[in-house]
């Protein structure tokens, strides 16, 4: 594409934008409007975000990458899948300048309405996309930079909307678009959550009249347990730290466990049998008959876990949805042997599969987690695939420099 009247300046432009250039142009967009049209109204637009599938989990992505935003001067925004902005968070200050180019609640940043960016890209292309300043087709946002990722309905994997962040060129950097794409993922995985708690998903409907369970027991001291009867009747609780460790134990044993065995997987020291039998008769108290059987102790349910997914995912050879699931050690407080064994494996199993896979931006998800930040090793072999001009390369090194630092302490 030459420039004219019509288009930017092209040269040295990545081909997908030229395409997007051409789209934008032919659709009628005029390089010097200022503002993206609006097609949400006031009037309209809280209701449509109300009733909007991403309603559920924007408090999670204002919570992951809002205040990320906030704090390196962007704006976190969320569209839903015709490019109408329905989120749009940052600093006041910030929020202003973005008005200024119409990048406001309401918005349609649509590439056939607004040109060429990052949010419409993403929607077209169904893909994670940056643009770079000069790249965007309205001269009027070309002091802006942008990477979107788009974000799917975890039953049919159509696109629900694009998560953004927009601000100085600064953000387009890989790191940038890995805590996007991380982002958009805990909410997807969080939609799956949904579904299945719900019985939508087809991996946690039951069988009309068959119980069920869902144990979510990732990052958590107290164990939440989910039960479904089969018929339309749902129950969630909360469990106290020795009944989560009860449930997870026999959750991951699926002949069942005598009472000897649950035992020596509880109690760290020898305890009476009685103890445990105490234990298990408030579990029973709580549960009912129906669900906890004995001669051995097992569950008589379809039984998913959180941890029982991620190891799925791995098996599959799948690391990224196992790395999405993985929402921290497995109820990390627990000295059970049975549960420390339970918790090292699944998090050796998913630190061996980022390690050998070698991919930067797994790794980076994983060293950026509270549990991850002081893995020596995934920062080393994270500087490892880095290539030698990533902007990466001074965070990383600095990360293995402060660890040198504490473990020579040490």
């Amino acid at each position: 594409m030459t420039k004219t009247s019509e288009a930017p300046e092209s040269g040295g432009v990545r081909a997908h934008v030229a395409d997007s250039w051409v789209r934008s142009a032919a659709a009628g967009v005029e390089v010097d409007r200022v503002e993206a049209p609006i097609t949400l109204p006031a009037d309209a637009l809280r209701d449509h975000r109300e009733a909007h599938p991403l309603a559920a989990v924007f408090p999670l992505l204002d919570d992951v990458l809002g205040q990320a935003a906030r704090d390196c001067d962007a704006v976190m925004a969320v569209s839903d899948a015709s490019g109408q902005l329905l989120w749009v968070c940052g600093t006041p200050s910030v929020l202003r300048r973005a008005e200024h180019i119409g990048f406001v609640e309401g918005s349609n940043w649509d590439e056939r309405l607004a040109g060429t960016n990052a949010p419409g890209m993403a929607l077209r292309l169904d893909r994670s996309v940056n643009v770079l300043g000069a790249e965007h087709f309205r001269r009027s946002v070309q002091r802006w930079s942008c990477a979107a990722v788009p974000i799917h309905d975890p039953s049919d994997q159509s696109i629900l909307g694009v998560l953004d962040i927009t601000g100085g060129d600064e953000i387009v950097v890989p790191q940038t678009m890995a805590m996007v794409r991380a982002a958009a993922r805990m909410a997807e995985a969080e939609l799956a959550r949904e579904l299945l708690v719900s019985g939508r998903a087809s991996a946690g409907v039951a069988r009309q009249g068959t119980l069920s369970v869902l144990i979510e027991a990732l990052g958590r001291n107290d164990a939440l347990l989910t039960i479904d009867d089969g018929r339309g009747r749902r129950e969630t609780l909360r469990l106290s730290p020795r009944h989560s460790e009860i449930l997870l134990l026999l959750a991951s044993a699926a002949r069942g466990l005598s009472g000897d065995e649950l035992n020596v997987l509880l109690y760290e020291e020898d305890s009476s049998a009685s103890t445990l039998r105490v234990e298990l008769g408030r579990l029973r108290s709580l549960l009912g008959d129906a669900l906890l059987a004995s001669r051995p102790y097992r569950l008589v349910a379809e039984v998913a876990g959180d941890w029982l997914a991620v190891e799925a995912h791995l098996a599959a050879g799948d690391v990224a949805s196992a790395l999405r699931s993985y929402r921290g050690p497995l109820l990390p407080r627990s000295v059970a042997p049975g549960v420390v064994r339970l918790r090292s494996d699944v998090e050796g199993d998913l630190r061996l599969a980022l390690l050998r896979g070698g991919r930067p931006d797994l790794m980076s998800a994983w060293t950026r987690s509270s549990w991850g930040a002081d893995d020596y090793e995934m920062w080393q072999a994270q500087a490892a695939s880095l290539g030698p001009t990533s902007p990466l390369i001074p965070l990383v090194q600095h990360q293995i420099a402060r660890l040198d630092r504490e473990l020579g302490a040490g």
